[in-house]
């Protein structure tokens, strides 16, 4: 049900949906956190949910406003406007450091994504048999992926679909990012370059995805988060490790096939190239990664107590 708020509430919510949208654009940084911090977290969940056949038919029983209503109408459109104001304005920033300066960016991404990894485990409550094979898997599933898969994915608009669909539900967990999905399916970069380029038609795609896989998935994930959380948890922190073959800062292009990279060591990369591995640099974005990643949680544990 909605509830009133005055104009600087729905400010004040437009405010929370640019900081969550900032932390979406990050592989590593969950939207879902920022709104855990902001204390609309479980306003958001209920709201997703309450898009359900019962409320949907209240636009035959009692019109359109009771149904705005029943879903939260207000509070939705402030959020998702702020999510919508930070994707925009910071896709072509990022598009810019990739491109200019890759061995800062990557780095930062690898520290980031390792801490979270890190953090989501210490989540787990009771270590069984189940869930170092969910972590296994996980792991060595997520690295098979990035190692058997070509440099480029699909391009195609189904291919969108799905990555909208499944990178949603990473966006609205605590501690799972959705563009570290992205990043992991090869899309990351270039739904960047369409939301820097207002490409309509792969944007229209991947939200559509994101709206059926949010609606179609997001009771089922927290049906499997409250069934089996710690099986869950160690699956998808299993992803997470597995993917940093994909993150690592130093590549360099297969001599006999340009679409392939290989992951090599910083002397091997200065070497190869000819051009500065800026090791200290990478280290130095690692632990600012880190520090970033811990200071958004002792928010968060400061906004729980």
């Amino acid at each position: 049900m909605e509830k009133k708020r005055t104009l600087k509430s729905y400010f004040l919510l437009y405010i929370r949906g640019v900081g969550m949208g900032a932390a979406d654009v990050i592989p590593g940084v969950s939207g879902g956190t920022i709104a855990f911090i902001t204390g609309i977290y479980e306003e958001l969940l209920d709201s997703i949910r309450s898009f359900n056949p019962k409320n949907f038919k209240l636009i035959f029983s009692e019109g359109l406003g009771a149904f705005w209503r029943a879903v939260n109408g207000n509070f939705l459109v402030a959020v998702l406007l702020g999510i919508a104001t930070s994707l925009f304005s910071l896709a072509k920033l990022m598009e810019y450091l990739l491109h200019n300066h890759p061995i800062f960016v990557w780095s930062f991404f690898f520290g980031l994504i390792v801490v979270s990894a890190i953090s989501v485990l210490r989540t787990i409550e009771k270590t069984t048999m189940q869930v170092f094979i969910a972590f296994a898997v996980g792991t060595v599933v997520a690295y098979l992926i990035t190692v058997i898969s070509p440099a480029e994915t699909p391009d195609s608009l189904w291919f969108i679909f799905l990555c909208g669909s499944i990178a949603i539900c990473a966006m609205i967990l605590p501690g799972i990012s959705g563009s570290f999905i992205l990043l992991l399916m090869g899309k990351y970069q270039y739904i960047l370059n369409a939301l820097t380029e207002l490409k309509i038609s792969i944007l229209a795609t991947f939200v559509c995805g994101a709206v059926i896989g949010l609606l179609a998935f997001s009771h089922v994930l927290n049906w499997l988060l409250n069934r089996v959380h710690d099986i869950m948890i160690a699956l998808l922190a299993g992803f997470m490790f597995g993917s940093l073959n994909k993150v690592w800062p130093w590549k360099v292009i297969d001599a006999s096939n340009s679409a392939i990279e290989t992951n090599v060591l910083p002397d091997t990369y200065a070497a190869q190239t000819g051009l500065d591995s800026y090791f200290v640099w990478a280290i130095i974005m690692a632990v600012l990664a880190i520090t970033v990643y811990y200071s958004i949680m002792a928010l968060s544990k400061r906004k729980a107590g």
